[in-house]
């Protein structure tokens, strides 16, 4: 049996991916979480072979949580699953150690397939989001600018950046004008939105 972590934020979709993969005869959904935290916990409780990973949850990413397993559980494949096709978001799964990344409109079969899959030591992509990441490119932003950006987004003022990130107002300003630049867009909030929409943050 493939015993699998699933960690989804949405109750109602962890409920029916858990019971769908649970009818697979060679799956074992052994823990389920609703956030980066719990599932982290819940990896090292159950020791899965595969985790099965949201993208985005409350408390953080299934990208940070991948990148913790891989040092914590180097033998747990871990497989992402998102709405957010985005081209940078498959690149950082993969920095991060992923061994699978899939949008989730697919059906459950394809997703049974790619869980046995990752765990045989194959690595499995969506392949019309692995040729958007090849054509957008690489991350262009720094770590620093990246969280610039993040606390940019929600229309924080320079002060308030600095504040929240303890750097000085002319250091923010300057993480600001190189993301700008390095988005090729008119101010912050356009530079925050592409880098979204990438994948980038």
């Amino acid at each position: 049996m493939i015993r699998l972590l699933l960690a989804e934020d949405q109750g109602m979709m962890r409920g029916a991916l858990a019971l769908l993969l649970n009818l697979e005869p060679d799956i074992d959904v052994v823990a389920e979480a609703g956030t980066a935290a719990e599932a982290l916990r819940a990896a090292l409780e159950t020791r899965p072979d595969v985790a099965l990973l949201d993208i985005e949850m409350p408390d953080g990413s299934g990208l940070d949580v991948a990148a913790q397993l891989r040092q914590k559980l180097p033998h747990c494949r871990t497989l992402i699953l998102t709405t957010f096709g985005r081209p940078g978001y498959l690149r950082r799964a993969m920095e991060a150690g992923a061994a699978g990344f899939l949008v989730k409109d697919g059906p459950v079969e394809q997703l049974a397939a790619a869980v046995r899959r990752v765990l045989a030591g194959e690595r499995v992509l969506d392949p019309a989001l692995a040729a958007a990441a090849l054509s957008a490119g690489p991350n262009p932003l720094t770590d620093r600018e990246r969280d610039v950006l993040v606390t940019a987004a929600d229309g924080a003022t320079v002060a308030d950046i600095a504040t929240r990130l303890h750097l000085s107002e002319s250091t923010v300003r300057n993480y600001l004008s190189a993301a700008i630049g390095k988005t090729g867009t008119r101010n912050r909030i356009e530079a925050a939105h592409r880098a979204r929409a990438n994948g980038w943050i």
